[in-house]
């Protein structure tokens, strides 16, 4: 039986990131997609112009259309802009007993712009993180999880990372594409295991999405397979949209173009 996955996060108008790349990583990924919309943005490849919030009731109100009318079997979560709308979905998570939770810990775009307010990092941590089955923060991201300015080293991975679990998530998946270099590193960690993800870097201008495309590939293969096999493969879905972007045109080549979702489908 195909899967059904919701995504809950905000907007992209240009298909690259949110909610339509999460949509589209669901569908390539053969499961059925739903989506709950907790802000919509105004962005481009070239970056984020503005957003407008969703009142944190009506979030709740969806979410609550979703689950009294379908058996969900994982869900994504991305752009979560206040405490309000964090406590909302925290809530309605807890209160339809969702097993399979992925957290991707939307605060900055690619383009640098904050997609978050302070209140809101201190109410994931607090009451969301406990709920999620994996948390998959980049090297930024992971700074305001454990309020530290330094960026991370590539040795201190490992370790950063086991202190985001003192959170209580399940799984931690520290991802190290900011860091400079040619080669890339991930680490993925629980209380008891630690893998590492190591791959050459993959050199274009399209990658606006990477973060949303990996952690909703995870969110889709989650019900399907253990955590550590979800981020293998989900991995190999990411790397072959990066290498299939150039196919595309979108944008007029001054930012960060989006990946080829569909890339094994057509092209």
């Amino acid at each position: 039986m195909i899967k059904n996955i919701l995504t809950i996060a905000g907007t992209d108008p240009s298909g690259g990131a949110g909610i339509q790349a999460d949509i589209k990583t669901f569908s390539a990924l053969g499961t059925y997609a739903m989506s709950v919309i907790t802000a919509v943005v105004a962005q481009n490849t070239q970056g984020v112009r503005s957003y407008r919030t969703m009142d944190a009731a009506f979030v709740g109100e969806q979410i609550d259309t979703i689950f009294e009318d379908i058996t969900v079997d994982a869900v994504k979560i991305g752009m979560l802009a206040n405490a309000e709308i964090v406590e909302v979905v925290a809530a309605k998570l807890k209160q339809y007993a969702v097993k399979n939770i992925v957290l991707d810990p939307v605060m900055v775009a690619k383009s640098g712009d904050s997609l978050i307010d302070e209140s809101a990092v201190l109410a994931i941590k607090e009451i969301l993180l406990p709920q999620v089955t994996v948390i998959t923060p980049n090297i930024p991201e992971a700074c305001v999880l454990l309020n530290i300015k330094e960026p991370i080293a590539f040795d201190e991975m490992e370790q950063e990372a086991k202190r985001i679990l003192q959170s209580k998530s399940q799984w931690v998946l520290l991802k190290g594409g900011h860091l400079i270099g040619d080669i890339c590193r991930d680490v993925l960690c629980n209380s008891q295991e630690t893998y590492e993800f190591v791959g050459k870097r993959i050199i274009t201008k399209n990658d606006h999405g990477t973060g949303c495309t990996l952690s909703s590939a995870i969110t889709a293969l989650l019900p399907m397979m253990t955590v550590p096999k979800a981020v293998e493969n989900a991995k190999e879905f990411l790397e072959e949209a990066l290498k299939s972007s150039n196919q595309l045109s979108v944008g007029h080549g001054h930012g960060h173009g989006p990946l080829h979702h569909f890339c094994n489908l057509w092209k």
